[in-house]
C-alpha cells in the first residue's frame, strides 16, 4: 500500500492510501473510467493539464484509480538494462511525506532522521500500472519506468540500493513515497526495479536495503554477493575489513523467512508461547538466545518458510490465536 499525506491544501487535509500492488495480470478498466496513461517512459503524470484523466487526490481511495487492482503494462516492457539508474545526490527534505509520526491502518509509524547507516533486510513486493502517472507522497508523478520504491520510515527522497538476495542483483532507486502497508513487507519497487533484479513475475522476493550517503556515496557497503543462490561476503575494504563496517553474511548461508513471534527476558514465557506454538502446527519452532542494548532474550521464531506468501498465510494462523503480527526477519 502507499500513502499520500496530508498537506496544507484544503483538498490534501486528509490521508490518501493506496493498495499493494502484486497482481499481474491485466484487469478490466471500470466502466466509466478513462483510457489508461500512456505506458511509453516518460509519459506525463496523471496530476498535468492536458493529459487524459485528472488524479483527484480528494477522493476516496476505492475511487481515485482507473483501475480496481494493480497490473503491469500490457505491451512489451522497455529493456530496463538500459534504463539508467538514479544519480545519488542530496537533494532537500520533501515538503510533503515526511510528517511524524504517522498512522496507517491502526499501525504508527516514525519517519527515520536520516537514511545513513540503513541497512535492513525483508521482502520486497512492487507496483505498477494502477500508480502509473499518479501522485507519490511527496507529490511527484509515479513513474513505474524509473528505478523507484516505497519506504514506511526512510526520509523522502532518499536513496539505496538494493539486492535481490536469490540472484545477487541489484539497482539503486530512489526512494519518494510511503508503503507498502500490507504486513510484513519491507519496501514496495517500482515495475522497472523490479523487473532489473527479478521480483517480478513472481511479484515478492527476498531482499537487502542498503542507505546510502549521497554526501558519501563511495562510503556505502557494497552488497552481499549470491552465487547459485548462497550469500558470499561482501567485498572487503583495502584495510580486510567490510566496507563501511557491514556484517558479513556466513558463507555459503541461503537466506530464508522466520516469523518472530515475541522477544522476552524471561526464559519460561518465551519457552510457554513456543509450546502454544508447536501445538498449532504452524512450522518448525524456535527459541534463540539473543543480545538487545546489553540483555539477553529468547526470541520465539517460526522457520524458515519458503516464501512471502506461506510467510503471510502463517502470520494470519498467529493473529486468529489472538497474538500480536508477527515481524519478519531474514537470515
Amino acid at each position: 500500500m502507499r500513502l499520500l499525506p496530508a498537506v496544507l491544501l484544503p483538498v490534501l487535509a486528509a490521508l490518501v492510501l493506496s493498495g499493494c500492488a502484486g497482481h499481474r495480470t491485466r484487469p478490466p478498466v471500470p466502466r466509466g473510467a478513462a483510457g489508461p496513461v500512456s505506458s511509453a517512459p516518460g509519459a506525463e503524470g496523471a496530476s498535468h493539464s492536458g493529459d487524459r484523466f485528472h488524479d483527484d487526490i480528494s477522493k476516496d481511495q476505492a475511487d481515485r484509480y482507473r483501475e480496481l487492482d494493480d497490473s503491469v503494462p500490457s505491451g512489451p516492457p522497455p529493456d530496463v538494462d538500459k534504463l539508467p539508474e538514479p544519480v545519488p545526490h542530496w537533494e532537500p527534505r520533501s515538503a510533503y511525506g515526511n510528517r511524524s509520526p504517522y498512522t496507517v491502518l491502526g499501525h504508527t509509524y516514525r519517519v527515520l532522521p536520516s537514511a545513513k547507516g540503513y541497512d535492513e533486510r525483508g521482502i520486497a513486493s512492487f507496483y505498477g500500472n494502477k500508480f502509473h502517472g499518479y501522485k507519490t507522497s511527496n507529490l511527484e508523478n509515479y513513474d513505474m519506468y524509473k528505478f523507484s520504491a516505497a519506504h514506511k520510515t526512510l526520509p523522502l527522497p532518499s536513496y539505496a540500493r538494493v539486492t535481490n538476495l536469490a540472484n545477487g542483483k541489484s539497482v539503486i532507486v530512489r526512494i519518494n513515497d510511503r508503503g507498502p502497508f500490507h504486513d510484513n513487507r519491507l519496501i514496495d519497487l517500482s515495475y522497472a526495479a523490479a523487473v532489473r533484479i527479478g521480483i517480478w513475475p513472481k511479484g515478492t522476493g527476498l531482499v537487502e536495503v542498503r542507505a546510502i550517503d549521497p554526501a558519501h556515496p563511495e562510503a556505502t557497503p557494497p552488497p552481499a554477493a549470491v552465487v547459485n543462490g548462497q550469500v558470499k561476503p561482501a567485498v572487503p575494504s583495502a584495510g580486510g575489513e567490510p566496507a563501511g563496517g557491514a556484517p558479513v553474511p556466513v558463507l555459503g548461508s541461503k537466506p530464508s523467512i522466520y516469523l518472530q513471534v515475541g522477544a522476552f527476558s524471561d526464559a519460561s514465557n518465551a519457552e510457554r508461547l513456543a509450546v502454544r506454538l508447536r501445538a498449532a502446527n504452524l512450522g518448525n519452532v524456535q527459541v534463540i538466545q539473543a543480545q538487545s542494548d546489553g540483555r539477553a532474550i529468547r526470541r520465539v521464531r517460526v522457520g524458515p518458510l519458503p516464501d512471502a506468501e506461506q510467510a503471510d498465510a502463517i502470520a494470519r494462523r498467529i493473529e486468529a490465536m489472538g497474538l500480536p503480527h508477527p515481524q519478519v526477519a531474514v537470515d
